[in-house]
C-alpha cells in the first residue's frame, strides 16, 4: 500500500516504491519528470537546431532568395503551430500522449539527417530540403502539445514557473551543443552534409531516453490516462507524482450528470464538435493573451533571416554562423531562467520585457556592423527563451488543467499564423528597404506590448473582484 503524501507534521513523503507491482520500474518525483523531459529536449534540440542554425545559408547554397528563405522558414515555423491546432486536441481526446510525443519526436530525428542528401539532388535539393524542414517542424507540432500537457502536470508538482524554467534550460542546453557540432564538422570539412548527417546520433538517443521516461512515469495505464483506481480509504499518493496525463477539471461533471451549457465545460470529453476543437470553449483572457504572443512573434525575425542576412553581406563566415546561433540559444537558456522564476514571483508582468527585446532585435541584426549583428542575435535568443517557457507557464494558468493541451495547440496555431505572415513580410521587405523591414517589426511589437498591458489590468481587476470572496 502506497504512504499516504505527508506526515503527521506535514512534510512531504516520497511514494513507497517498494509497494510497486513485481517487474515494474521506481516511479520518478515531479523533479525527476521535469529534468527527464528537459533530457530529451537537449537530445532533441542537438537535432533540430543545429538544423537551424544553417537552414538559412543552406538555402542559400541551394538557390533560395531571401523571399524563399523567409518564406520556408516562416512557413515551417507557421507548420510548427498551426498544426498544433489539431494535434492539441487530438491529445486531450485520445488521451494518446505518450504516442503523439513519441511519433513527434521520431519524425524529427529523421528529417533532420536526410537534408545531408540535398546538396546531391541538384535542381530538386531546394524542393527536397524544403519538404524536409516543413516535415520537421510539423514533426514538433504533433509532439508538442502533448509534451507540453505532460510537462505541466509534472510541473504543478514543482511550481509552473520554475518547472519550465529548469526543462527550457536543459532544452537550451542541447540548442547550444548542437549548433557548436554543426560549427566544427562544417570548419573541419567546409561543406554542410557531414555535420547533418552527424545529427543522426543524438536524435536516436532522445527517443532512447523517452522511452525510458514513459516506463518511469507513475501510472499503470500510460496510454488512457486514466490513474490506477485506489480505494478510498487507502493512503494516496500526492497527485503531483500523477503526471502520466492531465487530470480532468476540478469542473467536469460526472458521466451521470445533467448536461451543462458549453461554456463551463472544461473536460476534453465534453468540449465536442468545432468549437470544442477550435478553443472557442476557452477563456476569454485567453484569447488576449494569444494575441498578444501573436504579434510578438510576428514581430520577432527568424534567424534564418538573420543568418541569410550575414552570409550574404559577408559580415559571417559559414562557419561561424553556428556559434553565434549557439550564444543566441545560450542566451535563451538564461533568460528562460530568469523569466521563470521572475513569473513565480511577479506573475505575467515578467512578460512586458517580450516585445521591447524583440523590438531591437532587427534594428541590430540587419544593420552593416557585425558586432551589432552579433549583439540583435543575442537578443532574439533572449525573446525566444521567454516565448518558450513563460509564455507556456501564463497558458498553464490562464485554462483549465484537462483543456491545456488543447489550449497550447490553439495558442501555437494563432502564433504560427503570424510567424509565416511575418516570415513572407521579412522577407518581402529585406529586399526593398531594411529601414521599412525593421520599422514594420517594431510596430507589431508596440501592438504586443499594448495588448499585454490589456491582459495585465484585465487579470488585476479579476483578482480584486475575486479577493473578497477569499477571506
Amino acid at each position: 500500500m502506497a504512504r499516504s503524501s505527508a506526515t503527521a507534521d506535514g512534510h512531504p513523503v516520497r511514494p513507497d516504491r517498494s509497494a510497486r507491482p513485481a517487474g515494474t520500474l521506481a516511479v520518478w518525483t515531479p523533479w525527476r519528470l521535469v529534468v527527464g523531459f528537459g533530457v530529451v529536449s537537449l537530445a532533441a534540440d542537438m537535432v533540430y537546431e543545429g538544423a537551424r542554425s544553417i537552414t538559412g545559408p543552406l538555402l542559400g547554397t541551394l538557390g533560395a532568395s531571401a523571399l524563399a528563405v523567409g518564406l520556408v522558414v516562416g512557413a515551417g515555423e507557421a507548420a510548427a503551430m498551426l498544426l498544433r491546432l489539431a494535434f492539441g486536441p487530438l491529445a486531450d481526446r485520445t488521451r494518446r500522449y505518450w504516442s503523439l510525443t513519441l511519433a513527434g519526436y521520431a519524425l524529427t530525428a529523421m528529417c533532420v539527417p536526410l537534408l545531408a542528401f540535398t546538396p546531391f539532388l541538384g535542381a530538386a535539393g531546394l524542393g527536397v530540403a524544403a519538404a524536409l524542414i516543413l516535415a520537421e517542424r510539423a514533426g514538433k507540432a504533433v509532439r508538442s502539445p502533448a509534451k507540453s500537457a505532460l510537462l505541466a502536470q509534472a510541473a504543478s508538482g514543482t511550481g509552473l514557473g520554475r518547472g519550465f524554467a529548469v526543462h527550457k534550460a536543459l532544452d537550451q542546453v542541447g540548442a547550444f551543443s548542437g549548433p557548436l557540432v554543426v560549427a566544427a564538422v562544417v570548419a573541419a570539412t567546409g561543406v554542410v552534409w557531414p555535420a547533418l548527417a552527424l545529427l543522426a546520433l543524438p536524435g536516436a538517443a532522445a527517443i532512447v531516453v523517452l522511452v525510458l521516461l514513459r516506463r518511469r512515469t507513475p501510472t499503470l495505464d500510460r496510454e488512457s490516462g486514466h490513474p490506477p483506481a485506489r480505494p478510498e480509504t487507502a493512503g494516496a499518493t500526492s497527485q503531483a507524482h500523477r503526471v502520466d496525463t492531465p487530470p480532468a477539471s476540478p469542473t467536469t461533471a460526472p458521466p451521470t450528470a445533467p448536461a451543462q451549457h458549453p461554456a463551463r465545460r472544461s473536460s476534453p470529453h465534453h468540449a465536442q464538435g468545432l468549437r470544442g476543437w477550435l478553443g472557442l470553449d476557452l477563456p476569454s483572457r485567453f484569447f488576449v493573451f494569444a494575441a498578444a504572443a501573436a504579434a510578438a512573434t510576428a514581430g520577432l525575425a527568424t534567424f534564418g533571416m538573420i543568418s541569410f542576412h550575414a552570409t550574404r553581406t559577408g559580415l559571417l563566415t559559414l562557419a561561424n554562423v553556428p556559434l553565434v546561433y549557439a550564444a543566441a540559444m545560450a542566451a535563451a537558456a538564461v533568460s528562460a531562467m530568469a523569466s521563470g522564476w521572475l513569473f513565480d514571483r511577479w506573475h505575467a508582468r515578467v512578460l512586458l520585457a517580450l516585445p521591447l527585446l524583440g523590438a531591437a532585435v532587427p534594428a541590430l541584426a540587419f544593420s552593416t556592423s557585425t558586432g551589432a549583428l552579433v549583439a540583435g542575435a543575442l537578443l532574439w535568443g533572449a525573446a525566444g527563451g521567454v516565448q518558450d517557457s513563460t509564455v507556456k507557464a501564463l497558458v498553464a494558468d490562464l485554462v483549465p488543467a484537462g483543456r491545456r493541451a488543447s489550449a497550447y495547440g490553439v495558442f501555437a496555431a494563432i502564433q504560427g499564423a503570424a510567424a509565416l505572415v511575418g516570415g513572407a513580410l521579412a522577407g518581402l521587405l529585406y529586399e526593398r528597404s531594411l529601414t521599412v523591414l525593421v520599422t514594420a517589426l517594431a510596430a507589431c511589437q508596440v501592438l504586443a506590448l499594448g495588448l499585454l498591458v490589456v491582459q495585465l489590468t484585465a487579470g488585476s481587476r479579476t483578482a480584486s473582484v475575486a479577493r473578497p470572496a477569499d477571506h
